[in-house]
């Protein structure tokens, strides 16, 4: 049986890089996938998933108004599907990846993070968080050595902000993975 992965993790644990070898792996057997990633994120060009150690893909994006369902009606089901950025889908392009992978038997594999820079769910994240079949968190460090498993966002002098719109896009010159400890009192 096909199955909704969400892979979640802080900044910097490696989801897109982790996708892009899923990619590999797949095409290198002579399947077929689909790679998709979110319009919204266009730190490297819209349509490009992009590593921190340089690996590159371009891919297909979604924005809030895809219909994951109809799209695949279509086009052929591939051997996979791959999203990454998945905390931008919304709660229906959730449902509709899910019922893909359940009822469609294709494997679905969502990266994204789990929560934002105030400790929030993304819509997106939130509903992977109910209706994945099989969750696992990637692992990255804090600063101080600890498990990072929060974000902070950064102002251009490198402090923290604490309030503000949940999307902002941006990469390690606004964000921060931190550990708990850091998340709460700003030292670890």
């Amino acid at each position: 049986m096909a199955k909704l992965y969400f892979r979640f993790a802080a900044m910097n644990a490696g989801k897109s890089t982790s996708l892009q070898q899923v990619a590999y792996n797949y095409e290198e057997r002579g399947q077929s996938v689909n790679l998709f990633t979110a319009a919204i994120d266009d730190r490297h060009g819209v349509g490009r998933i992009v590593s921190r150690l340089g690996v590159a893909r371009e891919s297909e994006v979604f924005s809030q108004t895809m219909n994951f369902t109809e799209l695949y009606k279509t086009r052929p089901l591939p051997s996979c599907i791959l999203i990454d950025e998945a905390q931008f889908l919304t709660e229906a392009q959730v449902v509709q990846l899910h019922q893909i992978a359940c009822v469609g038997r294709t494997p679905v594999i969502c990266y994204g993070l789990r929560s934002d820079f105030l400790g929030q769910p993304f819509p997106g994240s939130r509903a992977l968080l109910t209706l994945a079949d099989d969750l696992e968190e990637m692992k990255t460090i804090c600063r101080c050595g600890r498990k990072a498993t929060m974000n902070v966002r950064l102002d251009a002098d490198g402090n923290r902000v604490t309030e503000g719109e949940q999307v902002e896009i941006g990469g390690n010159n606004r964000y921060e993975a931190v550990c708990p400890k850091r998340f709460y009192t700003g030292a670890c």
